[in-house]
């Protein structure tokens, strides 16, 4: 559940002063379009002091991914939207579709304050990353260890174990590391499905939400499953011994992204308003809400905001990222050999 934090008064009102313009609220209308999530943070910590801040009005439209990049395209010729947030490999197909113009990084103050993954993940400055997130291994510590991506086909989970469906985010990435872990990081997949479906009896599902996970955990049908660390506090909190597992070959995760459309018009406003959310007071106040983890690398958080976030030098330094390019080109072929190697 989101606690709500907010940035220090002193801090808005300075932020005000520096990015107050002479035109009038009325002259200044910036569109965006975002997840629908935590938007109740979003606009109490984001929104409604950045609007204070430049004098200007932010109109929010929210949705899936598909139905965001759907209505880019079908309004391409005359944006309806100046700027967005996706993951990289959306912001790649939209990039590759021509929707997309390179961000102008040189007019973001806060751009050098970003960890190196995050600065420029889809090359050419078609996105810059304000948010990522680890995925491991959350696992219950009285029946088994993981050290390593293998352990979740060893005989000690058989039966106890969920993975994440190929068509969720985490199912290519978690693949990735399975392979890893048993020699094999072709980015095809193909050994680490074939693995699977060699042990599919003894998995207890496939799953497509988190909230599956959670209610399997607490059921006790589960031990282990790879997870996101964005849904690591319904897991730690459960009232169970369960920790998050560090293994060998490391942690994988995915990244979310800023984008400009192209020739919207509104190009000055729309890097306003990504330089503000880059800010270390904005990462600062959205990651001790639990809103997301800061790509800032100057953010600092409490310990026990920390555990809860994708945190630190350390940390990043551990992420094993796939490809934007690798998981677009990619997916039609991994789904059709899931459905080979997994279900059949």
């Amino acid at each position: 559940m989101l606690h709500k934090s907010a940035c220090p008064a002193a801090t808005l009102l300075a932020l005000t002063a520096l990015l107050a313009p002479p035109a009038l609220a009325a002259d200044r209308t910036l569109t965006i379009s975002v997840y629908g999530f935590a938007q109740d943070a979003f606009k109490d910590l984001v929104y409604t002091p950045f609007e204070a801040a430049c004098d200007c009005t932010l109109v929010v439209e929210t949705g899936n991914s598909v139905e965001r990049l759907a209505k880019m395209e079908a309004n391409a010729a005359d944006p309806v939207v100046d700027m967005a947030v996706v993951s990289t490999h959306d912001a790649l197909s939209a990039a590759r579709k021509g929707l997309l113009q390179p961000i102008d990084v040189s007019a973001l103050s806060n751009y050098d304050k970003l960890y190196d993954i995050a600065k420029d993940p889809l090359g050419d400055n078609f996105g810059v990353g304000y948010t990522f997130y680890a995925t491991s291994i959350e696992y219950r510590t009285d029946k088994v260890t993981v050290d390593s991506w293998a352990d979740l086909l060893s005989p000690e989970l058989a039966g106890n174990v969920a993975l994440p469906d190929v068509t969720t985010n985490q199912g290519p990435p978690a693949l990735y590391m399975l392979g890893k872990a048993l020699g094999d990081d072709d980015a095809g997949l193909t050994g680490p499905m074939t693995a699977v479906g060699e042990s599919v009896d003894d998995i207890v599902t496939f799953y497509v939400r988190s909230s599956q996970l959670a209610q399997l955990m607490q059921q006790e049908e589960i031990w282990a499953a790879p997870v996101g660390r964005f849904a690591w506090g319904r897991f730690k909190d459960n009232g169970l011994p369960m920790a998050w597992a560090t293994p060998e070959e490391g942690q994988t995760g995915g990244m979310n992204v800023m984008i400009m459309t192209k020739d919207n018009g509104n190009e000055a406003l729309a890097l306003e308003f990504m330089d503000f959310w880059l800010s270390t007071p904005i990462q600062t106040a959205l990651a001790e809400a639990l809103v997301d983890s800061p790509a800032n690398a100057e953010v600092t958080v409490a310990a026990d905001v920390a555990e809860n976030l994708t945190y630190g030098a350390e940390t990043v330094a551990t992420l094993s990222l796939l490809p934007p390019e690798t998981i677009l080109d990619r997916r039609a072929g991994w789904l059709d050999q899931w459905n080979e190697l997994v279900l059949e």
